[in-house]
Parts: C-alpha cells; structure tokens; sequence
C-alpha cells in the first residue's frame, strides 16, 4: 500500500494483522484500494467484514478498481460495474488499464 497523507488503512487481526485496505477520500466520495486478506483466511468473510467497518461512517460514492474476476465478490457487497468516474480516477484507471486488466466499480452509500 502507498497510501496519501489523507489516507485512512484499516486492518483486520489477531494476533497479528491478518487483513488490510486503503479508503481514500476523494470529491464527492472514496477510493477503495489495496484491499488483502491472508491467503489461509481468504474465503472466511473477513474482507467484507472489513469493507463494511471501513464504509460504516461514509457517505456519498465509494470507488474502486478491481480484477475482472474480483466483479463478483465486490457485486456481493453492493458495489456495482460503472463507466463514469471522477476525473482523477478516471485517468488513473486508463493508466493502470495498459498494463492489466481492471474494472472500475462504485457502490452509492448515503
């Protein structure tokens, strides 16, 4: 993770940190970024755990960038396939997609 100075990580643990993302506030809403879980922990709802505890005080449009095959997971937890992205993500996204392939998602909270 890189995250800006404005930056909040969230992390998961137990005895030690076993999940993490990034939510970076951006106009008008976040970007969601560098979301892990342990491989031995994947599949045991703690990514979504932590989504949900990192978006619990948001408000507005939450956005992220994920792998085509990650669409269905995100999907899952209210996130939603969109073309329009603010500017700055918007490039971003144009940028990362020449070297893989990715998907911009965006979940409206209130």
């Amino acid at each position: 993770m890189r995250p800006s100075g404005e930056a909040s990580l969230w992390v998961a643990r137990e005895r030690e940190i076993i999940a993490g993302l990034c939510l970076t506030p951006m106009a008008g809403g976040a970007w969601l970024t560098s979301v892990f879980v342990a491989p031995p922990r994947r599949g045991q709802g703690v990514a979504a755990a932590l989504i949900e505890a990192a978006l619990e005080d948001s408000a507005g449009p939450v956005w992220l960038f994920c792998e085509p095959g990650l669409s269905g997971f995100y999907g899952r937890h209210g996130f939603k396939s969109v073309l329009t992205l603010p500017e700055a993500l918007s490039s971003r996204l144009q940028r990362y997609q020449r070297s893989k392939p990715l998907i911009a998602m965006q979940r409206d909270l209130t």
